[in-house]
Order: structure tokens, then sequence, then C-alpha cells
């Protein structure tokens, strides 16, 4: 095969009369097409270390988590893939053997899943701290809840009274009843399955008083947030990333882990209602 390449001209000249030929020099094909597929494999090679990364991560730290992703994506070419759900609900998708790049949960479920194996050894990754909080629904009266005998008050004189399944409604399970008031508030408390919104519950009318991680209550529309539980009775959550033991893409993870703790999602964790760690 050949390229035109080359034009010779031949002139014959009797008065007016020329004529010009036109003639083929054979160049190699093989060189057009290296330079084609070098074309094609440096434009590939741009995203030759792009990956996309799967997260598992609790409702509390959307705000956050979020944020770290959007940094994470524009610093890095990867694209996050994040699936929400709640502390609980996590803990045992993972324990039942989901896998997933990096799974975010409470410090103490993280813990709990690498003694298991199933997330890395030493790379926890904590980045907020989290408290709870009070709220109630908006046709409700707003009760004093800043001292712990205007707390229990609360509790007592509310119709009905939702909890979180997560690390937060396992503590004031075990505050209600340290408050003396367990027993006589029990069949009005319900707690919903593991990543439900307290706050929608309280939108919607369904309880009167609720509880959960202020980062799930603060910025709730159609209810009435209170402000933290009493600070002698308080109880907060760390929120941690690791990576999984067999996660796909264990660079990137680490990568994202990284991002967790830079300035502008600790920027996002304040503004969440969260401290930034």
């Amino acid at each position: 095969m050949a390229v035109l390449q080359l034009r010779r001209t031949r002139a014959h000249r009797t008065g007016l009369h020329q004529s010009t030929e036109v003639y083929m020099k054979p160049v190699s094909v093989v060189a057009l097409l290296i330079r084609i597929l070098c074309a094609g494999a440096a434009a590939t090679c741009l995203h030759a270390t792009a990956a996309n990364i799967s997260v598992l991560a609790p409702n509390a730290t959307k705000e956050s988590v979020s944020e770290a992703v959007t940094n994470f994506e524009k610093s890095s070419g990867n694209t996050v893939i994040v699936s929400w759900a709640g502390t609980e609900a996590i803990t045992k998708r993972i324990t039942e053997g989901e896998v997933a790049d990096v799974v975010v949960n409470a410090a103490q479920n993280i813990d709990r899943l690498t003694t298991e194996g199933k997330l890395s050894q030493g790379s926890r990754t904590d980045f907020a701290r989290s408290s709870i909080g009070v709220a109630v629904a908006p046709s409700a009266l707003r009760p004093d809840v800043s001292s712990i005998e205007g707390l229990k008050s609360a509790l007592l004189g509310a119709k009905s009274i939702v909890i979180s399944l997560g690390t937060s409604g396992r503590y004031l399970s075990d505050l209600f009843s340290s408050l003396g008031v367990g027993e006589q508030i029990k069949a009005k408390v319900k707690q919903p399955p593991s990543g439900a919104q307290i706050g929608d519950i309280l939108a919607a009318g369904e309880a009167e008083l609720g509880f959960q991680q202020i980062s799930e209550l603060l910025h709730v529309k159609g209810i009435q947030f209170l402000g933290p539980i009493p600070e002698e009775i308080q109880n907060y959550t760390i929120y941690s990333g690791a990576a999984h033991s067999r996660a796909p893409k264990p660079e990137a993870a680490q990568a994202f882990l990284r991002a967790l703790r830079q300035p502008e999602t600790a920027a996002v964790v304040r503004k969440s209602g969260m401290e930034p760690l």
C-alpha cells in the first residue's frame, strides 16, 4: 500500500503545449498507524489511573462525606459511588459479606468489623464527633430540655417518643432507665429500623418528641430543633472511615480516607452540627 506523497512535473514546451504527470512515491503506512494508535493511547492514559470506588456511609455523615466525595473526585479523577444507610444496617451488611472500598461508621462498629477481619487493620480514620440532639413535632409545645430535670419532664409529658436504632438509641435506652423514667415511658417509645430519619417522623406528625444525632436533626425542615441533651448526660459518637480488607481499589480507598480529614471536609463537618477531628 502506498500514499501519494510527491508530485513531479514534466513539461514539454512546443509552442504553447505543456503536459504534467503525477508520480507516486511509496510511503510506509505503518508509521501512520503508529501515530494514530499513539494518539489514542495518549488520550486513554489521561484516565488510566481513574477508578470507581464504593463507599458505604451512615446518614448522620451525609453532608461531610458528600463534601469529601466532591473534593476527592476533583483532585483524583476517580468516581465515588456512595450507599447511605444506618450504622447498624451498615455493620450488618459488612458482617454478612458485602464489600465496599471504604466503610464509614461509628468508631466502635469500625473496631468490631476490624476485629472480625472485615476491615483493614490500621486504616481507621476518625474525622467527626457527634452529639445527641432533641426535637419536637411542628405542632408540639417546646419543652425546656437544657437541664436533666427539664428533659425528664419532657419525656414524661410527651405522648410519643422516637429514638434511633443506632448508637444514640442504644445509649438513650440505658439513659432513660438511669434517669428513673424508663419503665414509665417504655410503652410510648418507638425505635424505627436502622437508617430511619427521626426528623422525618416528627415532621410527619408520627411522634411528638424525638432524639438523634444533631447532624441528622439540625437542618430538617418542618420540625422544632431544641438543642443537645444536657452536657452532664451527653454521649458522643466518633465517626470513622476504614478500608475494607478486600477493597477492590485499596490505593484509591486510602486516598479517600485522607480526604475525610481535609480542611474543606472539616468545615462542612462543623457546619453540619458535628465537631471535626
